[in-house]
């Protein structure tokens, strides 16, 4: 089984973390790929950032799938792109924020997301509304430092991501912790042992959820909303993403 993990943003050292995360829960016999586009933002802190993003992930899924890709994993809490690489896609498609949402549910009756930006906040809220997630989600944190800033090495971030969480665990009534960007998934175990609850990370979680569904010989929908593009011509610098009629 082949599952290629997507970092829609285009900064190597993150992108190699979560190639970590997502080997170490892998099965011995899935084949990870981890791979960030050419071209995009540095890091993805906003609706701008995601939007231009999007190519990236596209350009990275018509690839995965010249190669035989079984299913991917789009590793940004914003879920960039996510329906659009769905109708792109044979196989199972996953954002790591709606796996990570869901895994939450199904373990606690209620959690908190932590997140970087305040300024990010609104998209989750979006995120936790469409995927019916409003129920379960007691609320949603920024410890406002950048993404960037969980690369660096003598960054205090860890220490603010626990504090947030103790915060969160303390005040929202929440049994579970889901954190709120890839750039965070060499955190969770860590942060579990330490809070003494489930922290859940996207990426991990959508890896294995993408190997159940690959499993059970179940592939994205092509009926409806979700079938293959539309056969047309694109032009300008899209010319490339025209894709052909499939059946």
């Amino acid at each position: 089984m082949k599952i290629k993990v997507i970092n829609p943003n285009t900064t190597a050292s993150m992108t190699q973390k979560i190639a970590k995360a997502a080997i170490a829960v892998a099965s011995p016999r899935t084949e990870i790929i981890a791979c960030n586009p050419e071209m995009g933002p540095v890091s993805i802190e906003g609706h701008y950032d995601e939007a231009l993003s999007v190519v990236g992930i596209l350009e990275e899924i018509k690839k995965g799938e010249a190669a035989g890709v079984d299913g991917y994993v789009i590793a940004c809490f914003g879920d960039p792109g996510l329906l659009a690489a769905r109708e792109l896609a044979k196989g199972p498609v996953l954002g790591i924020a709606e796996a990570a949402m869901h895994a939450a549910s199904l373990i606690a009756t209620g959690f908190s997301i932590v997140t970087t930006l305040s300024r990010t906040r609104i998209i989750a809220q979006h995120l936790v509304a469409n995927y019916g997630m409003t129920h379960f989600c007691r609320k949603i944190r920024a410890i406002d430092l950048p993404v960037l800033e969980l690369e660096d090495e003598n960054s205090h971030a860890r220490k603010t991501i626990l504090a947030e969480c103790r915060q969160a665990l303390a005040e929202d009534g929440a049994g579970a912790i889901v954190l709120g960007c890839s750039g965070m998934a060499d955190l969770s175990t860590q942060l579990s042992q330490e809070l003494g609850v489930p922290v859940i990370d996207g990426v991990s979680v959508a890896v294995k959820f993408v190997e159940a569904l690959v499993s059970l010989g179940l592939n994205t929908s092509k009926k409806g909303d979700l079938a293959y593009p539309i056969a047309k011509p694109y032009s300008g610098m899209l010319h490339a993403f025209a894709v052909e009629h499939q059946e």
